[in-house]
């Protein structure tokens, strides 16, 4: 899995606890999760459908910087399915995994259409000579 992501924890990002706000946290994931599952399947309309349990196995603090790796896990007929983690940049400890977020591919009219994917491009593989 490739970490590429990178965040900054900063003062708005904690709560009360002084740790991260695991409601920001998930909003970086989703964003990230998408973007990911954009370039997969070449179609900038998708919509997340559904996320597992989310698993907090640690924290992060004000100054720390994170990092979120994602990876696709299966091809749907219409679907993309995702596994994440998010670890500290400096550490390499992990603050949190999520085993699946399943992205939809739609139409422009909000209806999911087959993708016809079947396995993970890089943007190598799409830029050959």
């Amino acid at each position: 899995m490739n970490f590429h992501t990178r965040k900054w924890v900063k003062p708005e990002d904690l709560n009360p606890n002084g740790t991260l706000f695991g409601g920001s946290l998930l909003r970086w994931i989703d964003e990230e999760a998408a973007i990911y599952a954009i370039c997969q399947l070449d179609n900038k309309r998708v919509v997340t459908k559904y996320m597992s349990e989310i698993n907090f196995l640690s924290s992060a603090v004000q100054g720390d910087i994170i990092e979120m790796g994602i990876t696709a896990t299966k091809f749907g007929t219409t679907s993309i399915t995702l596994f994440c983690e998010v670890r500290n940049k400096i550490t390499r400890e992990t603050i949190l995994t999520i085993d699946e977020i399943v992205f939809v591919n739609i139409d422009a009219n909000f209806k999911p259409v087959p993708h016809g994917k079947t396995k993970i491009t890089y943007g190598s593989d799409k830029f050959k000579d």
